[in-house]
């Protein structure tokens, strides 16, 4: 019998500070579980002994989103994952989620975490993983590394999941701007058809109040503009807001909008 404290779902908690920005990055799964600055939050938390609510700050590899029934095909065979979303036959969000990292590197404001893919059902080619958070007193920097560990070639897809807030102002007092041009239908969370360009209710570029939102889409053609380098989406406040930034590979982005997100109602994720 041990007298050790027990562990939380989400492992060990690593803290990382420059200035008054601070970020609570977790062991299970390299998530993002809090991000502050000037002791304002910027992303929804979570209690410490849960699982993080509705996927909250997850790290999403090899695969964001939903796979249909767990089959995709690989050098002409037909792959099986795990069935993680039961109630709909899917496989979601990928590998890594409760997933142990080791850490491969820590300073006072950044960690670099990694781990490693096995071979497994619906899997073929093992991965290492590598998640760098970094903090500075303009924001959090995010460096994903993946590296094929197999000798043949592997598609994989990489995103994160965190609910976007702008400190204590209520999500419904917020603006939505996305930096996406095509909007994808979906049924059940899988696309329904093809990608066609945003319209009307669709169109984010030039911002929607949040209030009344129902969202849980996907969003694509989103590149940076007027000759900068980045993909930028913002949630907007009355008085400031948050900027959430990605490499023009990220071209692809998902919105949900859940109204009973654990100790916050109204969220949304981006």
């Amino acid at each position: 019998m041990s007298s050790a404290a027990p562990l939380p779902p989400t492992g060990e908690q690593f803290r990382i500070s420059a200035g008054d920005v601070d970020a609570v990055v977790t062991e299970v799964g390299a998530g993002l579980r809090s991000f502050t600055a000037a002791g304002l939050p910027y992303v929804e938390t979570f209690d410490l002994d849960v699982r993080p609510p509705q996927g909250s700050g997850t790290l999403l590899v090899p695969w964001p989103n939903r796979t249909a029934g767990g089959r995709w095909s690989w050098d002409g065979a037909t792959q099986q994952l795990a069935l993680t979303e039961p109630a709909r036959g899917n496989a979601i969000h990928g590998l890594v989620r409760f997933t142990f990292f080791d850490v491969v590197e820590r300073t006072e404001d950044a960690i670099t975490l990694g781990a490693r893919i096995a071979v497994q059902s619906g899997w073929p080619v093992p991965l290492a993983v590598r998640v760098r958070y970094a903090v500075a007193p303009a924001g959090l920097a995010v460096t994903y590394t993946v590296e094929n560990l197999g000798a043949d070639a592997v598609p994989f897809g990489i995103g994160a999941h965190p609910y976007l807030r702008v400190g204590e102002i209520a999500t419904d007092e917020c603006t939505l701007v996305l930096a996406a041009s095509t909007a994808l239908p979906l049924d059940g969370g899988l696309p329904a058809g093809p990608a066609h360009p945003v319209t009307g209710d669709d169109d984010f570029r030039h911002g929607r109040p949040v209030k009344d939102l129902e969202l849980d889409n996907a969003f694509g053609g989103c590149a940076p503009a007027n000759g900068d380098h980045l993909v930028r989406h913002r949630l907007l406040g009355p008085a400031g807001g948050l900027e959430l930034w990605a490499e023009p590979a990220f071209g692809w982005v998902q919105v949900f909008t859940p109204d009973d997100h654990p100790g916050r109602g109204r969220a949304i994720a981006v």
